[in-house]
């Protein structure tokens, strides 16, 4: 059995649950309903098969997430990503940084971006806008009211529209719940 990973990285680890997933050839019609629905056509996940044993609600957030995260309007992908990073960082979740890094990478080619953020986490220094995303979605998963109407305008200052600032708020908030799921349910492995 491999270890637990304790340090973030833009490889993402494998995933191990402590609750038995779901058996795709077992499931009821509610289970296989709510998978459909997932945000990724790469294959199901452990993850989304743990979430299965809750239908009904794993039916509600899979539609959320990826209104949150692949929205066509408002905040561009890379940065609601980004906004993923600094909650994952926060809240200390190996596997979410880990996906999350990757694909800001993926879609920006930054790894610099990414690479101080791991090496000085809340206190890495950014481009104005990206540091405005980062702090803010950093401290809104530290403590809600620590993001204050300072920080939103910070947001405004660094160019971020309405509906950009409120694409980050709610990228930033639902990895604080998947952040908290992913802890409770399983831990990411080498």
């Amino acid at each position: 059995m491999s270890e637990p990973i304790h340090r973030f990285t833009a490889k993402i680890p494998t995933w191990s649950p402590h609750v038995t997933p779901v058996d795709l050839a077992t499931a009821t019609p509610e289970q296989l309903a709510a998978i459909k629905v997932t945000p990724s056509n790469k294959g199901i996940s452990p993850y989304v098969l743990t979430l299965a044993h809750d239908p009904e609600s794993l039916a509600v957030r899979s539609p959320l997430f990826n209104l949150i995260m692949c929205g066509k309007d408002g905040l561009p992908s890379a940065e609601r990503e980004l906004g993923a990073v600094g909650a994952s960082i926060v809240n200390r979740c190996i596997y979410c940084t880990a996906v999350h890094a990757s694909r800001f990478i993926g879609l920006t080619k930054r790894e610099d971006v990414i690479d101080k953020i791991f090496a000085d986490e809340r206190e890495a220094r950014l481009d104005q806008r990206q540091q405005a995303l980062f702090d803010f979605a950093a401290k809104l998963s530290s403590t809600p009211i620590e993001a204050t109407r300072d920080d939103a305008q910070k947001l405004g200052q660094a160019g971020l529209s309405e509906l950009e600032q409120l694409d980050l708020v709610l990228s930033a908030a639902i990895f604080g719940w998947a952040n908290r799921l992913m802890h409770t349910l399983g831990e990411p492995k080498a």
